[in-house]
C-alpha cells in the first residue's frame, strides 16, 4: 500500500511515495530453518535485512537503511543508564545481518529460533519501519491478550493526541 507523504509545504511542495510495512501474514519455517519473506516486503526491505531479538520474544527484522536510524538512536542513548545498556546490548548481540535468497527467503539464526521459540508455523508482522516475527500460538495468545485491553489502551492514546 502507498502512502501519500508531503516532504514540504506551499507551492513548492515536493510528494513523496514511501511503501508501508504493514499486515499480518500466516507463513512456515522450512527444516531448513528459511522463512519466506512476504513478496510486498520485498522491495521495501532489500536484499539484506538485519534481523534481532525483539520485545515479548519475537524477532525483528530491519531493511539496512531502517536499522542504520536504530544504530544511531542506540548510539545515542546514555551508557551510563543500566537499562539502556542491556537493551543495546541484547539488541545489538543478538542481531545479523541475513540475504534474501532468490526465493524471497531469510534463514533464521538458530540462537534467534531459540529466543523467540519459533516453530514451524509463524506469522510476520508488518509495523510501519519493521517486521516482527512470531511463533503462531504466542500471536494468538499475545493478541488475544491486548485486543481485550484495546479500548482502554486507544482512550489513553488519544489523551496523547494520537
Amino acid at each position: 500500500m502507498k502512502w501519500e507523504i508531503v516532504e514540504k509545504y506551499g507551492e513548492n511542495s515536493k510528494n513523496l511515495w514511501k511503501t508501508m510495512l504493514i499486515g499480518e501474514y500466516k507463513h512456515t519455517i522450512d527444516d531448513k530453518r528459511r522463512l519466506a519473506i512476504p513478496a510486498k516486503f520485498r522491495k521495501e526491505l532489500g536484499k539484506k535485512v538485519i534481523i534481532t531479538k525483539g520485545l515479548e520474544n519475537c524477532l525483528f527484522v530491519y531493511s539496512e537503511k531502517k536499522w542504520m536510524k536504530v544504530m544511531d538512536k542506540l548510539e545515542n542513548m546514555p551508557t551510563v543508564q543500566s537499562g539502556a545498556r542491556s537493551f543495546s546490548r541484547i539488541m545489538l548481540a543478538g542481531a545479523m545481518e541475513v540475504n534474501l535468497d532468490r526465493l524471497g527467503r531469510i534463514l533464521i539464526p538458530e540462537y534467534l529460533k531459540k529466543y523467540a521459540g519459533l516453530k514451524r508455523n509463524v506469522v510476520i508482522c508488518g509495523l510501519s519501519n519493521k517486521l516482527e516475527i512470531w511463533d503462531v500460538e504466542k500471536w494468538e495468545m499475545y493478541k488475544e491478550k491486548v485486543e481485550k485491553d484495546f479500548d482502554s489502551v486507544s482512550e489513553k492514546l488519544g489523551e496523547l493526541g494520537i
